[in-house]
């Protein structure tokens, strides 16, 4: 099975020892720009192998899609013999930059802590994502309930809060490892220091959160915010449904989207008029957001005249930002993935032959192909065949007691 082809990262090599979202996105962000990212599993695989969604066989389509393009090593880590093995990966040999670097969200083993890799290399970058700042335990959900998005997400009348299926924090997550990594080997290579990565899924959430200005309006003591259904806090957005059934997004972020609209909805006269009643400037998107039942009522009003056929060039000529619903089914079967160069056919074993998201970087016009990812421990005589000491008795050695698979 092919490795991802040579991009501006070939020659970096990274181990990753990690499960679930954040950290393995981390490595197949890498992989896809030419790194080598070695994914080490226990042996049988790592827990997230089986998570939904899974092919008729029980082949993990989760766990293909974040890690193509990786090579797989299977290693009993809780054996000594097992831990030196992936140290000695880690290490390398020599001094130099390729290698020595690591990403993890577990700090179980000692020996393969930053701590533990320094004493063997003292340029070792470590990367690791841990829950909380103080190392404990959370993941992408839980981090939701208590940084309070759920409380402003779901139906304009949900009385509980409620969760969004996109794990946006673990997202985050993932890039923030990525970048950070970068940012250290990038250090090592002008001064020749290695250092530890640290990040906490709970802080990429609060920074986020308090980027966007939403800690500080509470904190200087603004209104206390409820769930805001389909509008669009802070300006106006809202969804509409067209005279045949279609059901769409809009968006109007600017004054010239807003006169678009206006203007080719026949609404101008309509909306001075509420303007004039209620006294207010709906130029500004603040009114806009203040009054928006009042606007809404006035558009799905005139959207529910049209067909979708009319909708979309009248949306178009207003430059207001619009897109329709869709399915994940009726995404696949649209030109987003059919006639986009992103997607590439894969046959990814277990699974078969299926449309695969490459890298979205567009780099010197190219964009790394997807890549199958790889089975348990499918490279392991390769990987560990090349760490100095290892011949071909010794190798068959750690076969016979376990040690890898």
């Amino acid at each position: 099975m092919g490795i991802t082809p040579a991009g501006p990262l070939d020659g970096l090599r990274i181990v990753e020892l990690s499960s679930y979202i954040a950290t393995p996105l981390c490595g197949l962000a890498l992989a896809q720009l030419g790194a080598e990212v070695i994914r080490v599993e226990q042996i049988g695989g790592a827990p997230d192998r089986s998570r939904l969604p899974r092919a008729a066989g029980g082949t993990s389509m989760y766990w293909s899609g974040l890690n193509k393009g990786k090579r797989a090593l299977a290693v009993d880590l809780a054996s000594q013999a097992g831990r030196d093995l992936v140290a000695d990966l880690i290490v390398g040999e020599g001094t130099g930059t390729a290698g020595g670097i690591v990403v993890s969200n577990s700090e179980r083993y000692r020996d393969l802590t930053f701590a533990g890799l320094r004493e063997r290399r003292s340029d070792v970058i470590h990367v690791l994502l841990t829950g909380r700042r103080d190392g404990g335990s959370a993941v992408d959900y839980t981090v939701q309930a208590e940084t309070g998005f759920p409380f402003v997400s779901g139906p304009l009348e949900a009385a509980n809060p409620v969760n969004s299926q996109v794990p946006a924090w673990d997202i985050a997550a993932g890039l923030y490892l990525a970048t950070g990594l970068l940012a250290a080997e990038r250090e090592r290579a002008a001064t020749g220091l290695g250092q530890q990565v640290r990040l906490a899924l709970e802080d990429v959430a609060l920074s986020a959160i308090g980027a966007m200005g939403f800690l500080t309006e509470a904190q200087l003591g603004g209104i206390s915010r409820g769930p805001s259904g389909n509008y669009v806090y802070g300006t106006y957005g809202h969804d509409f449904v067209s005279l045949d059934g279609v059901r769409f997004m809009l968006v109007v972020l600017t004054a010239s989207h807003w006169r678009g609209l206006l203007d080719q909805t026949g609404l101008v006269d309509a909306m001075a008029a509420v303007e004039k009643a209620l006294e207010v400037d709906l130029s500004d998107e603040a009114e806009r957001y203040r009054n928006r039942a009042v606007i809404t009522a006035l558009l799905q009003g005139r959207f529910a005249t049209l067909p979708w056929a009319d909708v979309v060039p009248l949306l178009a000529r207003s430059r207001a930002l619009a897109s329709p619903y869709r399915t994940f089914d009726q995404v696949v079967a649209s030109d987003m993935v059919r006639a986009n160069p992103l997607f590439s056919e894969v046959d990814q074993p277990g699974i078969g032959p299926h449309l695969a998201a490459g890298s979205p970087l567009v780099m010197a016009g190219r964009q790394g192909p997807a890549v199958p990812a790889p089975s348990v421990g499918e490279h392991t005589d390769e990987i560990v065949g090349a760490l100095p000491g290892i011949d071909a008795d010794r190798l068959q050695t750690l076969y016979a007691e376990g040690v890898i698979a």
